[in-house]
C-alpha cells in the first residue's frame, strides 16, 4: 500500500510538472527566441529523460506504432511549442494553452468514435461544454463574444491554429498508442526526434545568436526538467499507483496551468477566463463520465 501511495503521489506531481509547461515554454522562447528556445528545452529534456528513462530497445516495439507515434508525438510537440513562442502576448500564451487542452475531450471522442469505447448522452453536453468554454475564454473580458473571439484569432491565427491542430494530433496519438503500443513507451526517443526538427527548422531560417543569461539557463532549465521528469512520473504512477485518482486529477490540468502561466508570466487573468477554463475541465470529466462504463487511461502533456 506505501509503494502504491508513494507511485500515486509521483503521478500528482507530473501531473504539477505539466501544469507549469505553458509558462515555463512562454518564459523561455521570450529569453531565447520561438525555435531556439524550443530546440534547447527538447534537447535538455530529452538528456533528462535518457538519464531516468533510458534509451528504449527499439528492436521491441512494433513497427507500426514506432512509425506512428513518432510522426504523431513530434508534430504536436511542434505544435505546442511553437504556438506557445509565436503568441504576441503572454495573455495569448496562456490562452493558446488553454485551446490545447481541449485534447481531453478530443481524446475520448476519438476513443468512441474510433476505438470502440462506450459511452452514454454525457457525451455531448461534455463536448459542447468544453468548446463553449474555449470560446469564453477567447472572447477576451466580454466573455462570449463572437466579434472579439474572431479578432483575437485574427491577431495570431498561426499560433491559435497550430494549438488547435495540437490538440486534434495528440487526441489521435493517444488513440493509435492505445491500438498499436502493446505497453511500450517510446517518449525518449520521440523527444530526440523532436530536439533534430526543431534544430533543423532553426538552422533553415539561419540560426541566429541566443543569449544565455543566467534568467534563461534557470528557465530552460526548469522547463526541461518539467517536460522529461514529468512523463517519467507519470509513468511510474500510471505503472504502480491508483490509476483512479490520477485520471480524475488529469482533468484538472487546465485550471492548475493556467493559475501556473498567470503567476509565472506576472498576467492577471479575468472572472471570464477563469469561468471559460472551468468549463473546459468540466466539459472534459462530462466525457470521462460518459465512458465509466469502460474507463480509459488518459495520456496527459
Amino acid at each position: 500500500m506505501k509503494n502504491t501511495n508513494n507511485a500515486t503521489l509521483t503521478g500528482l506531481g507530473a501531473i504539477l510538472l505539466w501544469s507549469s509547461i505553458i509558462g515555463l515554454i512562454r518564459s523561455v522562447t521570450d529569453l531565447l527566441g520561438p525555435t531556439g528556445g524550443a530546440a534547447m528545452m527538447y534537447s535538455v529534456a530529452s538528456v533528462f529523460l535518457l538519464l531516468s528513462v533510458g534509451y528504449p530497445r527499439l528492436s521491441e516495439f512494433p513497427r507500426r506504432y514506432l512509425v506512428w507515434g513518432s510522426v504523431l508525438f513530434v508534430t504536436y510537440e511542434l505544435c505546442l511549442a511553437l504556438s506557445i513562442g509565436y503568441a504576441s502576448t503572454a495573455r495569448q500564451a496562456i490562452e493558446v494553452g488553454m485551446v490545447n487542452y481541449l485534447w481531453p475531450t478530443f481524446t475520448i471522442v476519438a476513443a468512441i468514435l474510433f476505438n470502440g469505447q462506450k459511452s452514454n448522452f454525457l457525451i455531448v453536453p461534455g463536448f459542447l461544454l468544453s468548446v463553449a468554454g474555449i470560446c469564453r475564454v477567447l472572447g477576451g473580458e466580454q466573455g462570449f463574444d463572437v466579434a472579439g473571439t474572431v479578432a483575437n484569432v485574427r491577431s495570431s491565427p498561426l499560433s491559435y491554429g497550430l494549438a488547435f491542430a495540437g490538440a486534434l494530433i495528440w487526441a489521435a496519438y493517444c488513440t493509435v498508442t492505445a491500438r498499436l503500443a502493446q505497453g511500450k513507451n517510446g517518449v525518449t526517443l520521440f523527444f530526440l526526434l523532436v530536439s533534430i526538427s526543431l534544430w533543423t527548422k532553426y538552422l533553415l531560417q539561419g540560426g541566429g545568436q541566443m543569449a544565455f543569461t543566467a534568467e534563461a539557463i534557470i528557465y530552460l532549465v526548469l522547463a526541461a526538467g518539467a517536460m522529461g521528469f514529468g512523463y517519467a512520473a507519470w509513468n511510474v504512477g500510471i505503472l504502480h499507483g491508483n490509476v483512479t485518482i490520477l485520471a480524475g486529477a488529469s482533468y484538472f490540468i487546465p485550471v492548475l496551468s493556467a493559475a501556473l502561466s498567470s503567476l509565472l508570466l506576472r498576467t492577471p487573468l479575468s472572472l471570464a477566463f477563469w469561468q471559460g477554463a472551468a468549463m473546459v475541465c468540466g466539459g472534459a470529466i462530462l466525457c470521462w463520465l460518459a465512458t465509466r462504463a469502460r474507463r480509459i487511461k488518459p495520456v496527459s502533456n
